[in-house]
């Protein structure tokens, strides 16, 4: 388990799985995971997961390294798998930004623009969400350790409400919902506290991001406010990354 540019609640996804953790501990011969433990970042590795993205030159080294000696390399998370929060800051003029608050940005190392892993090194599996799914993140390993390919899940939130009987919020509130575009795995958590889906598990498979973009300017939402709802936690995933930047204003 790698760590890159994060808030680790991917890892702690990991932690929290509780006795399951301790059973893949029993399976697997844990080399690297500095947050429970073992720390031999170099190790050679059947699998590597890796949480956070790639941000500065030392990470753009690392993952690198890490790629060379792992045979499969697992993203998890919506920073590892399309840039996160962080990649806000390709919005902007980082410079300007990094002026104002430090008082030596010359000492600050980063890369021109936030990109996911998949953008610098081959990704064998992507697992989507802000954190990512423990159950998923147990259908991966037990399939790996099978020898089989894992699933995806590239359903939108809309199928898993149907699934368990949400009603629709967008219907029946008027409330802006990213379900119809947004790839389930989270189950439906939003919806089912009466809330709107804020996108945080990344474009499903067939995203009709237009489509659900003229919905929200139905419900009054303006175009730089639908163009946040696209780019708020997946900003570098092609799908809203398009459906976003194209409705910002131009000084954006």
């Amino acid at each position: 388990m790698h760590k890159f540019s994060s808030c680790d609640g991917c890892q702690l996804a990991f932690l929290n799985l509780g006795e399951d953790l301790l059973t893949l501990f029993e399976l697997f011969d844990v080399r690297h995971f500095a947050e429970a433990g073992p720390v031999e970042p170099g190790a050679g590795v059947d699998i590597s997961f890796i949480e956070g993205s790639i941000s500065t030159p030392d990470e753009l080294e690392r993952i690198r390294e890490v790629r060379a000696h792992s045979r499969y390399l697992v993203t998890i998370g919506a920073c590892a798998t399309a840039g996160g929060v962080q990649a806000l800051r390709n919005l902007a003029d980082s410079a300007d930004w990094m002026a104002a608050i430090y008082t030596s940005p010359e000492h600050i190392g980063t890369l021109a623009s936030v990109a996911p892993v998949s953008e610098y090194v081959k990704v064998d599996m992507e697992l989507w969400g802000c954190p990512v799914n423990s159950r998923q993140l147990l259908a991966a390993i037990g399939s790996l350790l099978a020898g089989v390919v894992p699933r995806d899940e590239p359903d939108s939130v809309c199928l898993e409400c149907k699934r368990q009987g949400h009603a629709c919020v967008m219907v029946t509130r008027g409330l802006a919902c990213m379900g119809p575009v947004t790839r389930t795995g989270c189950g439906a958590l939003c919806p089912g506290v009466n809330r709107g889906c804020y996108g945080c598990y990344g474009p499903c498979e067939k995203s009709s991001t237009e489509v659900l973009a003229h919905w929200f300017s139905g419900l009054g939402l303006r175009p730089e406010q639908i163009a946040r709802r696209f780019l708020a936690f997946t900003p570098e995933a092609p799908a809203f990354y398009s459906a976003g930047r194209s409705r910002l204003p131009p000084d954006d």
